[in-house]
């Protein structure tokens, strides 16, 4: 039995869940991320510089020195060159911390003018409360509320190796930076070793996952990193050549802490435009440089945040801005300062996990910038909440990069289809569905759809002399719903898309009985008869009303576009008497431009009649074809 396959709609029911048997794992973890961060942050960061150096100890290898001097030599450099910054940094703030003193004329101003700008005011009744506050706190306790006092004294000589208070943070920050150098010198020599095993962990039935999987995260990564500093590197140059004309003390090293602080995200900027803004205050007479350091840092961030970054950072690390935001928050919360500015890369390779992992997908789903939702699907996702406006937006979207054949094919046809299936299943009631018609036929009477689309069978159509006194006759055409309105919506989408100087289709409408079509075929003397059917019920009123044309009228054209209906049997309604049968809106176009290729229009006594030619034989095949 011969069946014609219609492209299926999209699955609505088809989504990413978020399996129970996950979020124990995930649990587990998180937890794990968290009590073990004294390990992971140093390892964390080691496999962050082995990805970045790589490049460098590759191409070292390139001009011929083996693997291990290779990685001295980088990373020596690299290490050595930001611990100079480090003390650089250091230093220079020292420098200003011990200038500042001489500045505590300007500084008292500043403060004498906010005073003043408050007095009597909400700024002056804050200054008040908290200088009560600071009193009572002041005040001695009573005796019975005075706290005994508590002496500890420890085992001085149970202690193996005595350390101070203060210096045991310095020390412990020194052990884990020499565990980081350490642990990136040796990744970085064995770093395709640690590569296979890691793909002899996860098994070779997986091999062209893995490779995808890391492959696909070292472009994200390195993507991100490129731009990132790119932007960033700008921002510092710009901020400290701005801060130096405005002859601002230091403006080198506040512009390389305005690039090195816009690497944490959305935090690090502010930062950046507060330090320099302060030290104004402190050095300027009056108000106006201070405002100007701080307008000038926060006009180029607004810059950057709102025309550099959305065309580039959606497309370098595939994060939403959503998502950033949410993995900065989770991060940090989970490693503090270093969770920080380890966000975004950490993000990455979990949003690229996930999508290799079916269930972590929904980790994807939540964090990624792409769209989870087919055209089709969002379209009518919009329709069922009565959002017309929106609902409109996406086709004016949509036909922004498609013909109007594709948008009805892909947006609005399937819609169509699926409110149709919705209402069989009681999953919408009439009214809703109502909504969805009229919304539709709103949609299809917008400017966009007012100008038809070329035919195949018109193209070449340039050759016509438009001074010629032969004009093309129109094809007469009836078209009629096989049910009901969704049906003539879809005769409405044809009519769009036929030239209306070539083709004349008059639609009788969804109310009108079989009986009233045939007699208004009749009446016209019409060639050619459409019937369309867009209801997943439609095909017995479609070969019914098929039949009974044939036998009414044995020499015209039948076309029945049975659209978005899944698998139809082309047997049935061929033997019912149609001719052709399309399954989609640019193929019953393109049928209907077949059809006038071989019918003659002839006048007698007044009356327009029409003759079926070979096909080429067509008087005005020359132009048509």
């Amino acid at each position: 039995m011969n069946k014609t396959r219609v492209r299926p709609l999209p699955a609505i029911g088809r989504t990413a869940k978020i399996p129970l048997s996950v979020l124990p794992g995930l649990v587990l973890v998180v937890a794990s991320l968290y009590w073990a961060q004294t390990f992971l942050i140093p390892l964390a960061l080691s496999l962050l510089f082995t990805f970045l150096l790589t490049p460098l100890v590759a191409g070292l290898e390139k001009f011929g020195l083996s693997r291990v001097p290779s990685v001295m030599i980088v990373v020596l450099f690299v290490f050595s060159l930001l611990g100079g910054i480090a003390w650089i940094v250091a230093t220079q703030f020292t420098s200003v911390a011990n200038q500042l003193p001489g500045y505590q004329s300007n500084i008292r101003q500043k403060i004498v003018d906010i005073r003043g700008a408050g007095k009597g005011g909400v700024f002056e009744k804050v200054q008040e409360t908290a200088k009560e506050v600071t009193e009572e706190l002041k005040q001695e306790p009573s005796a019975a509320q005075t706290p005994r006092e508590v002496v500890v004294q420890g085992d001085e000589g149970t202690t193996f190796w005595p350390v101070s208070p203060v210096a045991a943070p310095m020390l412990e920050r020194m052990a884990g930076a020499g565990f980081v150098i350490v642990l990136t010198i040796f990744m970085l020599i064995r770093r395709e070793n640690l590569r296979n095993r890691l793909i002899h962990l996860l098994g070779y039935g997986r091999l062209t996952v893995t490779t995808k999987a890391m492959e696909e995260a070292g472009q994200r990564i390195s993507r991100y990193l490129v731009v990132q500093a790119l932007l960033n590197g700008s921002f510092g140059i710009v901020v400290g050549g701005a801060l130096f004309l405005f002859a601002l003390p230091y403006a080198i090293l506040w512009g390389f802490l305005a690039a090195l602080l816009r690497f944490i995200p959305y935090i690090g900027s502010w930062a950046a435009a507060i330090l320099p803004t302060a030290l104004a205050l402190a050095v300027f007479q009056g108000w106006l440089w201070p405002v100007l350091v701080f307008a000038t840092i926060v006009g180029l961030e607004i810059v950057i945040a709102m025309i550099l970054e959305p065309l580039l950072y959606g497309e370098s690390a595939g994060v939403s801005e959503v998502g950033m935001l949410v993995s900065v928050a989770f991060w940090t919360w989970l490693w503090g300062p270093v969770g920080l500015l380890l966000a975004m890369p950490l993000t990455v390779c979990v949003v690229v996990i996930a999508k290799y992992m079916p269930p972590m997908e929904f980790i994807g789903v939540l964090l990624s910038d792409g769209s989870f939702l087919e055209p089709a699907v969002g379209y009518y996702q919009r329709l069922l909440a009565a959002d017309r406006a929106e609902a409109k937006a996406v086709v004016a979207t949509y036909a922004e990069k498609h013909s109007p054949a594709q948008v009805y094919d892909d947006l609005i046809v399937p819609a169509l289809g699926h409110a149709k299936r919705d209402l069989l299943q009681g999953n919408v009631t009439e009214a809703e569905l109502q909504f969805v018609l009229q919304t539709t036929r709103e949609i299809l009477a917008e400017p966009i759809f007012d100008t038809p689309v070329e035919t195949a069978a018109d193209k070449g159509n340039s050759s016509i002399n438009p001074e010629s006194e032969v004009i093309p006759s129109k094809l007469r055409i009836i078209a009629c719903p096989a049910r009901d309105e969704s049906d003539e919506l879809g005769l409405i989408m044809l009519r769009q898309l036929l030239d209306p100087n070539r083709f004349d289709l008059e639609i009788v409408g969804a109310a009108k009985l079989t009986s009233e079509i045939l007699a208004r075929t009749a009446e016209t003397n019409a060639p050619l008869l459409c019937i369309a059917s867009l209801s997943p019920d439609g095909l017995p009123h479609t070969r019914a009303l098929c039949k009974r044309a044939r036998l009414r009228f044995p020499d015209i054209k039948i076309l029945i576009g049975q659209l978005g209906n899944g698998t139809i049997n082309a047997n049935d309604l061929t033997a019912a008497g149609a001719d052709k049968i399309s399954t989609t809106m640019g193929e019953f176009r393109d049928q209907v431009a077949q059809i006038r290729q071989v019918i003659v229009p002839e006048v007698y006594d007044g009356k327009v009649t029409y003759r079926e030619v070979e096909p080429g034989n067509h008087p005005e095949s020359g132009t048509l074809m």
